[in-house]
């Protein structure tokens, strides 16, 4: 894996783990609900990313190359729109009944295995160490959260877990984007209507504090909108098997996040997640590398 992609994946991941905190305090207080946080993240998302591909000339400079992208992935865009829309929905509904480590235990438990599933689907067998490192890293991320498991609802589990289906199927259909950037503001404007409507359903529970607003539009401008881009650009040098597990990364960065900006104490167990973690996500990388 290149320094290019290494960082470009770090970056997507550090905007994962910020996101889901944004979201977190977001939704944990009542302060919004789950439609108003979904609508205001998309909307955001498709506005930054729609300024900044017009303010770097993008749409004007490459204009026949954009539309024969568009026109090539015009299905694989309303797909992704689709399934970013779901993710966003369930995820932001899920979180209402869940606990922190529940939720992250079961969306990246669900990420995880529907990307082994979709690798094996595409005929890549992963080789023994693979499944070994697959093995202590999800070790390291049950580790984590342990302490705060307690019996999930089953609404929340199955919203959640459909969550992270979603999102695998988004990650899959990032992998032959050509133009990121472009890619995945077409994503965040196709998902708007799907917004609009969800809105509508939930009308008249509709409601959202001033920091509320704040935190909805910080998470689909920078850690969604511009982490998506990012994580796009990151998957084109990735196989399935690497984005999946590289994921899985994030609970751990949100919760050193936690320590670095919330004077949360470096505990025991983060030092020996952490290192369960990345020891395996470095034994999937060095296996792929040298079976590769």
């Amino acid at each position: 894996m290149s320094l290019k992609t290494t960082l470009l994946s770090a970056l997507a991941l550090i905007a994962f783990a910020g996101n889901s905190v944004l979201c977190r305090l977001a939704l944990s207080n009542g302060s919004i609900d789950p439609a108003s946080f979904t609508g205001i993240r998309l909307a955001s998302g498709a506005i930054t990313l729609l300024l900044l591909v017009w303010g770097i000339g993008l749409l004007k400079a490459r204009h026949a190359a954009a539309q024969q992208s568009v026109n090539k992935r015009a299905n694989l865009s309303w797909m992704a729109a689709l399934m970013l829309f779901a993710y966003a929905a369930l995820f932001s509904f899920a979180y209402t009944t869940l606990a922190t480590g529940v939720g992250a235990l079961i969306l990246f438990g669900s990420v995880q295995i529907s990307m082994v599933c979709i690798s094996l689907v595409q005929g890549n067998r992963m080789k023994l160490f693979e499944w070994l490192g697959l093995l202590i890293a999800c070790a390291g991320l049950v580790y984590l959260v342990l302490p705060e498991l307690s019996k999930p609802s089953i609404m929340g589990f199955i919203m959640m877990a459909m969550a992270g289906m979603a999102w695998s199927m988004y990650t899959i259909l990032g992998q032959g984007s050509q133009n990121p950037l472009n890619d995945t503001s077409s994503n965040f404007i196709r998902s708007l209507p799907l917004a609009i409507i969800l809105l509508l359903i939930y009308a008249g529970q509709l409601s959202a504090t001033p920091s509320a607003w704040l935190l909805a539009i910080s998470s689909g401008a920078i850690t969604s909108g511009l982490g998506y881009a990012i994580w796009y650009a990151a998957l084109r040098d990735l196989t399935t098997s690497q984005a999946g597990v590289m994921q899985l990364l994030v609970p751990v960065i949100a919760a050193l996040g936690g320590v670095v900006f919330a004077n949360e104490l470096l505990s025991e167990r983060l030092i020996i997640s952490s290192m369960l973690t990345l020891g395996g996500i470095l034994i999937v990388l060095l296996a792929k590398k040298r079976t590769g």
